[in-house]
């Protein structure tokens, strides 16, 4: 019997390079985001009824709720949720920000995160030892920069979120992991800037993570025995260093 994984934002970067990888590898998959051209263009790609999509909004909680009640008995019960969605929006420090971009960013990376974890958890207790929930956060929610603001914020709550869900969790069976990848190639400083060259231009010289990198994480999550819990992983490429902190002379 094929095991069964829900991807949140896999029309893009991470997502859509996890679900062909676990897609190819004999899960299925249940992918989800906004945009259904691109989950219909993904599911047609993969094997043929090895996928599963749901037209779902992170920051409408009502979509969440009818995309995960609208599952298949075929995609049923799940055991991992990768909580994937996600996004930054802006640069500017504060308080020259706008301040709908820190609520979408809250709604979608905080709230989002909330809803979809509280629908799915049923589904991987019926799943039982075994089953996975990997959260998405950021080496932004460790390290600080001018401009991080509130996606920092953001971020350094997944971190916390997921090791309160481990206690919450316990005696369930249910891993749960905080993935927190560095510098990585997607669609995220386009989002961020509303520049696709400038996204471009973002990773000259450089060498960073890939979408594949992080699917390939994630896999490595998903199938470790039963027993074993990997509390959080940090991935940076090896081009990018921690930051040592600044110092202001006068």
């Amino acid at each position: 019997m094929s095991k069964i994984i829900f991807i949140t934002g896999a029309t893009s970067g991470f997502g859509a390079a996890t679900a062909r990888l676990f897609a190819n590898n004999g899960w299925k998959v249940i992918a989800t985001g906004r945009r259904l051209e691109r989950l219909e263009t993904l599911r047609d790609e993969l094997p043929q009824g090895m996928v599963h999509i749901a037209q779902m909004d992170l920051t409408d909680r009502d979509s969440i709720v009818a995309a995960i009640a609208g599952l298949p008995e075929a995609f049923k019960p799940v055991d991992c949720l990768f909580n994937n969605g996600g996004l930054a929006l802006g640069t500017k420090p504060m308080p020259d920000i706008k301040v709908d971009d820190w609520r979408i960013m809250v709604e979608t990376n905080i709230m989002g995160l909330i809803h979809t974890s509280q629908e799915m958890i049923p589904l991987l207790k019926q799943a039982g030892a075994g089953a996975s929930i990997i959260n998405v956060g950021s080496i932004a929610g460790r390290f600080a920069y001018p401009g991080g603001n509130v996606y920092g914020a953001s971020k350094a709550f997944v971190r916390q979120f997921s090791y309160e869900m481990r206690c919450d969790l316990e005696g369930t069976g249910i891993r749960v992991t905080s993935l927190e990848p560095g510098m990585a190639k997607s669609e995220f400083t386009a989002v961020r800037t509303g520049d696709a060259k400038l996204n471009e231009s973002f990773y000259e010289g450089a060498e960073p993570i890939l979408p594949e990198d992080i699917a390939n994480t994630v896999w490595f999550l998903a199938t470790q025995p039963d027993h074993i819990n990997i509390n959080s992983i940090e991935i940076m490429p090896v081009c990018q260093v921690p930051a040592i902190p600044k110092i202001l002379r006068k």
